[in-house]
């Protein structure tokens, strides 16, 4: 007797529906206090965090950064964001100008964006040769191996977004006056090279997706869940306790023997 044949399915992904603000807001504040202990921990014992954030433009990769950081100290967890280089910078090692912002002892430094610049917009939009980027593609992972050698927990996520929602995102950016700044010359003329991104995004993974130094992978279409993925992944990277803290009480003080001045301030209108 002949065997019935068996339908086949397509497993289909259905996104999940956005995630809503009190939801995120619980999650987030969970995850700040985490951060907070991993911030006392990297303190504690001297460790040397680097992450890496790079992504097309509209990813998300500011807003991620913004929340990670934003109830954390800046002298620890420190942003690194250069501008583009100098005349000086660009007679120099292409790696020179990133160096002196490696994390020393007790910090974390976040690069939005990095070297990776060279594997990317600088391809991309014509400002470096090929051969600088095949130099550059064969000399990262032996730079990043050195990194991780010296003691350094390098860490290095991609924000994935689509064509329609990147598209999206920077008419917003047009529109919404409080986020024009956000959106430079390079953002126009980068927009009509989608596939020359891709193109050059997947020979950056292939040559520097090393095991010492791998890339993970975020999709950013919701922007608060790619936010509590990104910090939530983090945490799990770096091997953390919780240390103990000595309980905080605030003195009594005593109020009131001061007469008021008749100091005439200058209290500032109060329209609201």
């Amino acid at each position: 007797m002949a065997d019935k044949k068996k339908s086949k399915t397509v497993a289909t992904t259905t996104p999940p529906a956005p995630l809503k603000r009190t939801e995120y807001e619980k999650e987030l504040h969970r995850l700040h206090v985490e951060l907070v202990k991993l911030q006392r921990w990297v303190v504690s014992k001297g460790l040397k965090v680097c992450i890496v954030f790079e992504g097309r433009d509209g990813a998300g990769k500011g807003g991620t950064i913004k929340a990670l950081t934003e109830r954390v100290s800046p002298r620890v967890f420190r942003v690194v964001a250069l501008p583009a280089p100098t005349e000086k910078e660009k007679s120099q090692l292409y790696f020179q100008r990133y160096v002196p912002h490696l994390p020393s002892a007790g910090e974390i430094v976040i690069f939005d964006r990095s070297w990776y610049n060279r594997a990317g917009v600088e391809r991309v939009m014509g400002f470096c040769t090929e051969e600088q980027v095949e130099k550059f593609l064969d000399g990262a992972p032996i730079i990043e191996r050195a990194m991780v050698d010296a003691g350094i927990i390098l860490i290095k996520y991609w924000l994935e977004v689509t064509p329609k929602e990147q598209e999206r995102r920077l008419r917003d950016r047009i529109n919404d006056g409080r986020k024009t700044w956000k959106l430079s010359p390079m953002d126009i003329k980068s927009f009509t090279k989608w596939d020359e991104y891709t193109e050059a995004r997947d020979a950056m993974f292939a040559a520097t997706d090393t095991a010492w130094a791998p890339w993970f992978v975020a999709r950013s279409e919701d922007k608060k869940r790619v936010r509590l993925n990104i910090i939530s992944h983090l945490l799990s990277q770096i091997p953390y306790k919780d240390l103990p803290e000595e309980e905080v009480k605030l003195p009594k003080r005593k109020i009131g023997k001061i007469k008021p001045t008749a100091y005439p301030f200058r209290y500032i209108k109060e329209k609201f």
